[in-house]
């Protein structure tokens, strides 16, 4: 098998560099463009100098790429540009986006959330939720996979199977998460200064965060009814990981079950046994996502802690993940990397 001839669309953020380091040592994939409007023209060791020995294409518009040598596209573009862009690329291409732009199924719900109506809605009837561990099936025969935001897998991963399987009522649902401040881009923000998020934690988004979109979307789809969430994230000072505290009304063993009996053959999802917690630092730099599961003090009650980096799993090694499947390689291709301790 040839090597996949890849297009990463938005390679000077965060999650662009995620895509580079983790392709780079896989020969399956062959990176032959990287497109970054501002910084065109540049070497990607001068963007980001930890690449600086990696053999990659220059920097350059989307524009100036000639996609008819490209087989996938990683799109890593900001929320609301990437539509116009994937409508424009050619049939033969297969893409996953990492934007929010196609992961919400109803148009109504893209505009509701977002603001604005959805640009491409034709090609969004198309998109398969690049949620791998509950769609495998749909991504292996998709063109188009919108990947899950990291968030969202951080909580719903755990979520979908217990509310399938009527374990918690869907009814009671808090999830209480924290992010490392890569989460929020790249771009330079007054709100991500080192000075304004160091030495200090805060919730943001409360009650109105887009990614709540996501959670009912697909916990009402695992109820068969309509399910609404209790979303709130918080920015804590630290560059990676989100930690998701969840609270739901169920018996803790019924939910340790559940959820290893449906996880126990995941490459990527660890369920560490009753009683012991996860943390951030552990899936540090890896694709691997681990959750622990205790029983509050009160009867009929549980604590779900869940983990991953927002930049691997939460974002290019589950794009990557997505991107395997589709492709027909195995699944963990490029996603081995152990997590990073100390």
């Amino acid at each position: 098998m040839s090597a996949i001839r890849t297009a990463i669309l938005g390679a000077s953020g965060y999650t662009g560099a995620e895509l580079v380091r983790l392709l780079s040592v896989a020969p399956e994939y062959r990176i032959v463009a990287l497109s970054a409007d501002r910084k065109a023209g540049q070497a990607m060791g001068d963007v980001f100098p930890h690449l600086s020995h990696v053999d990659l294409p220059m920097l350059s518009r989307i524009e100036e790429i000639d996609f008819s040598g490209v087989d996938h596209v990683f799109c890593a573009l900001p929320h609301a540009t990437t539509q116009g862009v994937i409508a424009g690329l050619p049939e033969h291409v297969k893409i996953v986006d990492l934007s929010a732009d196609f992961r919400l199924r109803d148009p109504a719900d893209y505009e509701r959330w977002y603001g604005g109506a959805h640009s491409a809605v034709e090609l969004q009837k198309t998109a398969v939720y690049g949620l791998p561990e509950f769609y495998r099936d749909e991504i292996a025969g998709a063109r188009l996979v919108a990947s899950t935001g990291c968030y969202v897998a951080t909580g719903v991963t755990p979520l979908i199977p217990l509310v399938a399987e009527g374990v918690i009522d869907p009814d009671e649902i808090v999830v209480d998460a924290k992010s490392g401040v890569s989460g929020a881009g790249r771009a330079a923000k007054e709100g991500t200064l080192f000075a304004e998020v160091s030495e200090g934690f805060h919730a943001y988004g409360v009650a109105s965060h887009r990614h709540t979109a996501e959670y009912d979307q697909e916990l009402s789809r695992a109820a068969g009814r309509a399910v609404e969430v209790t979303f709130t994230p918080h920015l804590t000072p630290q560059n990676r990981g989100i930690l998701a505290t969840i609270y739901v009304r169920g018996a803790a063993e019924a939910v340790h079950a559940s959820l290893a009996a449906r996880f126990g053959g995941e490459p990527f999802v660890d369920v560490l046994a009753l009683g012991t917690l996860p943390h951030t630092r552990h899936v540090r730099g890896s694709n691997y996502q681990r959750i622990g599961v205790i029983a509050d003090r009160r009867a009929g009650r549980t604590i779900i802690v869940s983990v991953l980096d927002n930049l691997v799993k939460g974002a290019s090694g589950q794009a990557i993940q997505n991107a395997n499947i589709m492709h027909g390689l195995p699944e963990t291709t490029a996603l081995l990397q152990q997590p990073l301790f100390p």
